[in-house]
């Protein structure tokens, strides 16, 4: 899809709205010449949450992120794709000046024991595929990686069970350190993931310590915490050294910020305020559909957005 597609199908509106103009009154053939200012945050979105404007075709919408101010993208299923798609991804990226966000590095394990349980042929299948996601990275500029360890072994005492989990991510580092990657692990939360072995911020940041590598960080993903742990604030001052990458969502409901009870407005103020310069993925739904929904989405960015 061309840019003058995307002015057709109602870009001009959009912009409008996350500018703050009033979109009635903008004009579509200047919509060329409107400077939407880049977030302050680097706020990532995902291949379809604004695919009502900018159609389906990957390009297209990076190019359309690009466009209202995004400054990173993420893409859990990255690893999964055609690999010329992954390097024509990574070359969009490069050139509008998106940096990459994570990606699932491996097969995780819903409802049996992987890592937790140290058998040796989990492990191996788990570093075959950090090897093989080191050469997606590469393919899409990528620097993080999600790690989720999986299941819990419930025949072991969870003490067991987080050195086996340990003792896999330090040979995961040996992988990744030589080529400046980092693997964030991501604790889910016990409604929507039961029975998971990481569900916690201080668990992966003793994991972290256990580890000792700058290849293995924290993801901390807002949403999963606040329904886990809540106290988000606090979690992430003592986790700070430890936290590698951020994703968002509000609760209930796991939409745009606004929608909930999570407030946003402090918890990015804080994140900005302490220097973070990573990137916050959105790993979330759209409140409403189609394109109304889309711009809901910018607007409430803008909104929670840090010096908005």
């Amino acid at each position: 899809m061309k840019r003058r597609t995307f002015l057709q199908n109602g870009v001009a509106t959009t912009a409008a709205l996350t500018t703050g103009a009033v979109g009635l009154n903008a004009k579509e053939n200047d919509t060329s010449q409107m400077d939407v200012m880049p977030f302050t945050m680097k706020f990532a979105p995902h291949l379809g949450m604004f695919r009502h404007h900018a159609g389906e075709d990957p390009i297209d919408q990076l190019t359309f992120m690009s466009e209202q101010g995004f400054r990173a993208f993420e893409d859990n299923g990255m690893k999964g794709r055609d690999v010329e798609l992954q390097k024509k991804m990574g070359d969009t990226m490069a050139k509008l000046g998106i940096q990459m966000g994570v990606f699932v590095a491996h097969q995780i394990y819903w409802t049996e024991p992987s890592l937790t349980s140290g058998k040796e042929d989990k492990r191996e299948e788990f570093l075959n595929q950090i090897r093989e996601s080191v050469e997606v990275a590469k393919r899409v500029n990528a620097k993080w990686m999600t790690v989720v360890p999986g299941y819990q072994d419930f025949r072991q005492n969870i003490n067991f069970q987080m050195a086996n989990v340990a003792e896999s991510l330090k040979r995961a580092c040996d992988i990744l350190e030589p080529h400046g990657l980092v693997i964030v692990l991501e604790p889910l939360n016990f409604f929507n993931h039961p029975g998971l072995f990481l569900s916690e911020s201080p668990q992966a940041y003793t994991l972290c310590k256990l580890v000792d590598s700058p290849s293995c960080k924290i993801l901390f993903d807002i949403y999963h915490q606040q329904i886990q742990e809540g106290n988000l604030l606090p979690n992430i001052k003592r986790t700070w050294e430890e936290i590698g990458y951020f994703q968002i969502g509000d609760n209930p409901g796991r939409k745009e910020p606004t929608t909930g009870e999570i407030n946003y407005h402090n918890i990015f103020k804080y994140i900005h305020e302490r220097n973070f310069e990573g990137i916050l993925g959105m790993e979330h739904g759209n409140s409403q559909e189609g394109k109304d929904g889309e711009a809901a989405v910018l607007r409430a960015y803008r909104e929670v957005d840090v010096n908005a």
